[in-house]
């Protein structure tokens, strides 16, 4: 499937509203997500990794937030065929492309796609693995605990949850420092500024990281007991936990 270039943002908005995963981003998702997040294509390689030492067959594999499904693109030939792919998102848009490369993909697994809003209530059962690949950061704070909690019950004992999120520096004068190399990786990959200032505003009030030790308290605090980071790249990050 052709890769849309991502130009959601080149073009001066007069009225400004919030980031939405509407049909123009999930258009142009692949794209947009490899040139803004820092070693993308790693961190997926990083989460397939870990995600294959703890899937076990007859269980399902959920990504929460699935977009347009890349993580079960490189997931599938790597895992038992009786493991069910769950993939959860709550824009219909995401969720069409993701069938379509699924389809194109022609991929013979089980597979169910869920349109669900992760601050409601919907069922985590028999997983073996859950995956939030930058999806938390969209969650609102009030609702991160919940659903971590959930994740937690729905994990078999031995599951694993693997996690990247934008996150925020410990200490406030390294933060502003990290935002600056952000943005000029960005510039290095062809943003001008008036995308990356757009983008920026959209995203102000939708994507709000947690520091990095805030993100660990939580996972602590809903259950599981043995986590740990495996990325770090200034303001994003990859960590891990396992389920008891």
């Amino acid at each position: 499937m052709t890769k849309k270039k991502d130009d959601v943002f080149n073009e001066v908005i007069k009225k400004p509203s919030d980031f939405k995963f509407g049909a123009t981003v999930a258009n142009a998702f692949d794209d947009m997500v490899e040139r803004s997040v820092p070693y993308y294509n790693e961190i997926q390689r990083m989460i397939i990794e870990q995600v294959c030492e703890f899937a076990v067959p007859d269980t399902n594999v959920y990504d929460l937030g699935c977009s347009t499904g890349t993580t079960f693109l490189h997931l599938d030939p790597l895992i038992d065929e009786r493991i069910r792919f769950v993939g959860v998102d709550d824009s219909k848009d995401m969720l069409q492309k993701c069938e379509a490369k699924l389809k194109e993909a022609k991929l013979k697994r089980p597979y169910e796609l869920k349109n669900a809003d992760l601050h409601e209530d919907f069922v985590i059962e028999n997983a073996s693995a859950v995956v939030l690949c930058l999806t938390l950061q969209f969650v609102r704070p009030l609702y991160r605990e919940k659903l971590l909690r959930r994740i937690y019950e729905g994990l078999q004992p031995g599951g694993v949850l693997v996690v990247s999120e934008k996150i925020l520096a410990e200490d406030s004068l390294f933060n502003r420092n990290f935002i600056k190399y952000y943005y000029d990786y960005k510039r290095r990959n062809h943003y001008s500024e008036l995308e990356i200032s757009q983008k920026r505003e959209a995203l102000e009030n939708v994507l709000i990281p947690y520091k990095l030790s805030e993100n660990i308290k939580m996972l602590m605090e809903a259950g599981f007991s043995h986590t740990e980071v495996f990325f770090k790249w200034y303001n994003f990050s990859g960590f891990i936990a396992v389920k008891n």
